[in-house]
């Protein structure tokens, strides 16, 4: 095979029959990156994220799965999606605190959208004098985000600082912390949380949206079990990854944090979370119902459909199922952190975080 991929590869632009030839090849021996070192893993990262404008865009299935059975969740609590729910509680954390100007720091912030629109939410509730300092090693995309603050009117409010938050050490004090589908990208968490712990004095929060699951984004054995029955289910069409380019007649359980970053450590978030501080606040979602309403599948789903509706809707029960009986486990959560013990804790569900890792 690998004789014939390269051969494919060699001739593809000169012999048109080996045209379709080299593209099932090239999808069916997708090579993973040789480089697995630290700075190889950081050149992929650059590389994939240089010109990505959108990290933060989903299919049309997500926002039908999250408005229906995520917001109404979450809304019991006072915020209807994740920029209100950053915005909320760093305006609480800053009250704690009683800072007059406070300094909040976005650790992974990328292009700053999420940071921009919380800056936004934040001066409409009455800040006026505050910051978020974005934290980012990618170049490009703080260069982006500095540019979308002075559209949106709120360039005094974002500041940005070019670092690798995997050695990154605090210089000063924050009056809150958040990170926004970051976390699962360092290989460093207990350094990275060490180093947030210390600089959350007199109740400051570390407010997080991010992913739990297993390294790489893999389904754990008995979630596998699931997706598997669950794919039987699907027409032909559905089965299509969008972002590897191939048809899986079987669903295969890929592991992406063999390119860059991504999902690196995911499962290690949580555990580690809890050894360090008591949460404030923790919401558990989703499992099973990732495979189906994320980039690679949940393109092929259309929203408006009912079979479509009636399929995701059952993935999410199913779900839910499996937290309140023990056989499953959340893969994302949206959780405020507080670096010594707290007087109040919301668990939404019952669901709490020790009960959240898997065992």
């Amino acid at each position: 095979m690998g004789y014939l991929y390269n051969a494919a590869r060699d001739f593809k632009n000169s012999v048109p029959a080996l045209r379709s030839t080299y593209a099932w090849l090239r999808r069916t021996l997708k090579p993973t990156v040789r480089d697995m070192s630290y700075a190889g893993r950081l050149a992929a990262e650059h590389g994939i994220y240089a010109d990505a404008a959108k990290v933060h865009e989903l299919p049309a299935i997500f926002h039908y799965w999250s408005n229906r059975h995520i917001r109404p969740m979450i809304e019991e609590y006072g915020f209807s999606n994740p920029d209100q729910f950053f915005a909320k509680y760093l305006a609480e954390s800053a009250r704690i605190r009683a800072a007059a100007s406070p300094v909040f720091l976005s650790i992974g912030a990328g292009n700053c959208d999420t940071e921009v629109r919380v800056a936004g939410l934040l001066r409409d509730g009455g800040w006026t004098d505050f910051t978020i300092e974005c934290l980012d090693i990618n170049p490009s995309m703080l260069r982006r985000g500095r540019e979308m603050a002075e559209r949106e009117g709120v360039s005094a409010h974002v500041v940005t600082t070019e670092c690798d938050f995997n050695d990154w050490k605090a210089t000063r004090s924050y009056d809150g912390v958040m990170a926004s589908q970051s976390l699962h990208h360092a290989m460093k968490l207990e350094g990275l949380f060490d180093e947030v712990h210390g600089i959350l004095g007199d109740g400051g929060y570390f407010v997080i949206d991010d992913i739990i699951g297993r390294n790489g984004h893999q389904r754990w054995p008995e979630a596998l079990a699931a997706v598997r029955d669950f794919w039987r289910q699907l027409p032909r069409s559905y089965r299509y990854n969008r972002q590897l380019d191939r048809h899986e007649r079987r669903y295969v359980n890929w592991d992406c944090s063999t390119e860059g970053f991504e999902g690196i450590r995911a499962e290690d978030i949580l555990p580690l979370l809890i050894e360090r501080f008591d949460f404030r606040m923790f919401v558990g979602f989703a499992n099973v119902v990732d495979v189906f309403v994320d980039r690679a599948f949940g393109h092929n789903f259309d929203a408006d459909a009912q079979w479509d509706r009636t399929f995701v809707d059952r993935l999410h029960a199913f779900d839910e199922d499996g937290f309140r009986n023990g056989t499953l486990t959340p893969t994302h959560m949206m959780a405020v952190l507080t670096s010594g013990p707290c007087a109040q804790h919301t668990f939404a569900r019952g669901l709490t975080p020790a009960q959240s890792v898997r065992r």
